[in-house]
């Protein structure tokens, strides 16, 4: 009987909180039944409307992408890339900076809890000096002085829960684990666009070197074609006007020789850009001309559905449109009471050695019910604004969708209509080839005039570079085909 009513004086807040736990169940506001569907027709059908009938295949495409060219050089790019790339690392701090942020919010559904511990030391007043008798200086000043001063020592512990009741902190946690979700994916995306960039501008370095090379052995012959003809003016066996011919050809050629090479800078610095280094870091390492990558033989592509599920940017508009849809609720619980429990334990004592005894101990309980009954629709005006703010999610994930669709369908009908215009470059190539070594063999022969061995000679060279650049554009095809999927991520558990 002793030990009830010992325990007696907790039994009150103690059935306040399980009332409080038994509210707390309900959770206000919409909730998230997922995405809406868009273009389902899309969605679902086996492949993409414009995949071309030759070069790919409806396997699914790996995520790193890049080790189908087999190229060292590149995958080291990629990797320094994704690991210095500065872009990739404020991402990384926007994503701790998200989770520091959903950590807080969770915090605020557990208690708030504080210790204080106080030695306070004080001396009360002379009240004698207030006396209301008149003339009274002389007792004034030989009364009291007042009590001497006072020490006490004070420990203890403060805390303060406020009970969910209706679901408006959980649906704030809901929103910011949800805004966690899509910041992650914006880092997935931007390891996407990184890696295609970085891909992309390698290639352009190849193919820029591989057009400077043709264009400085090509300028090399024409000059020995020049000191030729130069030798023979001399002797008497050639003309004036067939020596500017051949002077106006070489200098032609060197004219493209300037632009490549400043072309072929401008690709190494971008290069150590996006790989995090300064300009010109790179120049040792990729200044040496190589071919360009080897396509693989087919191209595997997927379908719109694993798209769906690959692509960073839906996902990240998805979740974005869950976070939009739980600050709803979040809002809509300030219509109704907040419930906060406020707690007080302590001790209090004169001596610190006796600070700790049972009859020093004190402890205040306080259930404190709050309900914001007239705000002039304030909290109207927040709950409208977060469903707008959900509509416009809602309308965001929409195109979102629809662009990648219309993306990887792009990207997948210039690929196929690159590889038919590389079939014809390089039929004409061979063509132009074939001509410049029968126009050569007719000169020699005295058949042909310079005139018609400088045309073909031309249409060999721009044949030629037409074929590089055309190998260079369908890789790019290739790796804008890669993009449009979603590939190239990796993930960011850490």
């Amino acid at each position: 009987m002793t030990a009830t009513r010992s325990y007696r004086p907790f039994l009150a807040p103690l059935s306040t909180l399980a009332a409080a736990c038994a509210l707390a169940a309900c959770t206000v506001g919409p909730d998230y039944h997922g995405a809406p569907a868009v273009a389902p027709e899309a969605a679902s059908a086996a492949s993409f409307v414009r995949t071309p009938a030759q070069g790919v295949t409806p396997a699914r495409a790996p995520s790193e992408w890049w080790l189908a060219f087999d190229d060292p050089q590149l995958n080291a790019l990629i990797s320094a890339a994704f690991e210095h790339n500065p872009d990739l690392r404020a991402a990384r701090a926007r994503l701790r900076e998200s989770r520091a942020q959903l950590q807080q919010q969770r915090g605020a559904e557990m208690p708030k809890i504080s210790a204080a511990v106080a030695a306070p030391r004080m001396r009360e007043p002379d009240l004698s000096s207030f006396s209301s008798s008149s003339g009274s200086s002389s007792s004034s000043s030989s009364g009291s002085s007042g009590r001497g001063p006072l020490q006490f020592y004070t420990a203890g512990f403060d805390a303060s829960w406020e009970i969910d009741l209706f679901g408006g902190t959980r649906r704030a946690v809901e929103a910011a684990s949800d805004e966690a979700d899509a910041v992650d994916a914006d880092l997935a995306d931007a390891q996407v666009s990184l890696a295609a960039e970085v891909a992309q501008a390698y290639v352009d370095l190849r193919n820029e070197q591989q057009r400077l090379l043709i264009a400085q052995q090509t300028a090399e012959l024409q000059q020995q074609s020049l000191t030729l003809t130069e030798q023979r003016r001399k002797g008497g066996t050639a003309a004036d006007v067939d020596v500017e011919r051949l002077t106006t050809q070489v200098e032609t050629t060197r004219s493209t020789i300037t632009p490549l090479a400043s072309q072929v800078e401008t690709s190494l610095d971008q290069l150590a850009v996006l790989t995090g280094k300064a300009p010109g870091a790179l120049d040792a390492e990729l200044a040496a001309p190589r071919a360009l990558p080897v396509l693989p033989a087919s191209v595997p592509v997927g379908d719109p559905a694993a798209m769906f599920a690959q692509r960073p940017d839906i996902r990240a508009a998805e979740r974005r449109l869950a976070s939009s849809n739980a600050q709803i609720g979040e809002h809509v619980a300030d219509f109704l009471p907040k419930l906060t429990l406020f707690g007080d334990l302590g001790f209090t004592a004169a001596d610190p050695g006796h600070l700790l005894r049972k009859n020093n101990f004190s402890w205040v309980g306080v259930p404190y019910l709050q309900w914001n009954l007239f705000d002039f629709g304030r909290t109207m005006g927040a709950v409208r604004g977060a469903q707008a703010s959900r509509d416009e999610a809602e309308a965001r994930y929409e195109k979102t969708v629809l662009a990648a669709l219309q993306d990887a369908n792009g990207a997948l009908s210039r690929y196929g209509y690159q590889r038919e215009h590389l079939v014809t470059l390089q039929k004409v190539q061979t063509s132009a080839q074939r001509s410049a070594v029968l126009m050569r063999q007719r000169y020699r022969a005295g058949a042909s005039s310079l005139v018609d061995l400088l045309d073909t000679q031309r249409a060999e060279f721009l044949a030629q570079q037409d074929v590089i650049s055309g190998q260079a554009e369908l890789l790019k095809d290739f790796i804008s085909i890669q993009k449009s999927l979603g590939l190239g991520w990796r993930s960011n558990a850490s």
